[in-house]
């Protein structure tokens, strides 16, 4: 079963997941959350510098950053993923985010096929801002691609590894719609709720989009495709699901 953490100091809950992010968030009562998208993708450093300066404008602390969304020149390598989210999570630390390796913070990080950033770079983010009267509860469920949870390498844990058949990209995109159902219903909510759902992968799955996704309710308000890859070598297939109060560009 899913562990929901309230983080106080951000004003949203989250579910509970690995060092680097978690699976998603929802603003807690009094708050909504909103989500910035960059007008183009600033490196790393210079995108969490954007962010500061959006909260600081807002009057919100650093610890109200609540999920961001990355793009990365290409997939990682397993070792290679673990040794850019390790440099990732320092600036969480810094604003008093990350400690004691519990991460709140939902991410989704992506390889665009084409236009891809020469590094990692930010591409939007959303964070909590009071709201006493909000009329809906509001939340961002994090990319999940195609490897089960539990102990063991990607390889080990990918399902259809090494194939992108139609029936293989079929169990994929069935087992990540499964865990963005699980991820809404561990934060209260259902593909009702959601104002937006994405899909990111390389392969066509245009034959899959009625059946398998639409069909279960996740396009009620269209279904973005972005043509990238997910960040691990190995995986094809990845969504994440928003429920913002509002979202804006900057």
């Amino acid at each position: 079963m899913a562990e929901l953490i309230v983080f106080k100091e951000g004003g949203y809950r989250y579910i509970k997941a690995v060092f680097q992010y978690s699976s998603g968030v929802a603003a807690e009562p009094g708050f909504e959350i909103e989500r910035a998208r960059l007008h183009r993708p600033l490196p790393l450093a210079a995108g969490f510098a954007a962010v500061e300066a959006h909260l600081n404008a807002l009057g919100r602390p650093s610890t109200a950053f609540a999920a961001c969304e990355l793009r990365s020149a290409a997939p990682f390598s397993e070792q290679g993923f673990r040794d850019f989210n390790c440099e990732y999570v320092r600036t969480l630390a810094r604003w008093g985010i990350y400690k004691d390796e519990l991460n709140p913070v939902a991410r989704t990080n992506v390889c665009p096929v084409y236009g891809a950033p020469a590094e990692p770079a930010l591409y939007a983010f959303s964070y909590t801002v009071p709201a006493p009267k909000s009329k809906r509860g509001t939340f961002i469920i994090a990319g999940g691609g195609e490897a089960r949870d539990g102990a063991g390498s990607f390889a080990e844990r990918t399902v259809r590894r090494g194939e992108t058949t139609i029936e293989a990209m079929r169990e994929k995109v069935r087992f990540v719609m499964g865990e963005m159902e699980r991820r809404l219903a561990a934060l209260g909510f259902s593909w009702d709720d959601a104002v937006s759902a994405q899909a990111y992968t390389a392969q066509d799955i245009g034959a899959l989009v009625g059946a398998e996704i639409a069909a279960r309710g996740a396009a009620a308000g269209g279904l973005a495709w972005h043509f990238a890859r997910p960040p691990v070598i190995g995986l094809e297939y990845e969504m994440d699901v928003r429920g913002a109060a509002r979202e804006l560009v900057i």
